[in-house]
């Protein structure tokens, strides 16, 4: 499994709205919502900035098995591959790969119970 590099770190949680307001008044950031079609979850932009850096999303949907933890997105070369991988050496499977956004993703645990998200662009 090739690594690129970390390409984005968001939080999942019951109250996103409240942590989307903590955020902004600790860190300075600005909330842009992400339709989810009954609800928003939120990309977090730096002052001044023009893109988000982070996402605040809420525990349900897609997300409503991901952990409460920011969660950081490697870039793989092979998504189905590194899921894989991830089982063979000890890991588990949080959330099955699946389509979201430009890509692909999963959710995986380590053998030391740590959570991260594999994503493989399209």
């Amino acid at each position: 499994m090739s690594i690129d590099k970390i390409t984005w770190h968001d939080l999942t949680v019951h109250d996103a709205g409240k942590v989307r307001d903590f955020c902004a008044k600790v860190v300075g950031r600005r909330a842009e919502p992400v339709d989810m079609g009954d609800y928003s979850d939120f990309n977090m932009v730096p002052p001044g900035g023009k893109e988000g850096v982070a996402g605040i999303c809420h525990a349900r949907g897609p997300n409503a098995d991901i952990p409460p933890q920011w969660l950081i997105y490697i870039t793989v070369d092979d998504l189905d591959r590194a899921a894989a991988d991830c089982t063979a050496n000890g890991g588990s499977i949080v959330i099955s790969p699946r389509t979201m956004g430009g890509g692909r993703l999963c959710v995986i645990r380590d053998p030391a119970g740590a959570v991260c998200a594999l994503y493989q662009p399209t």
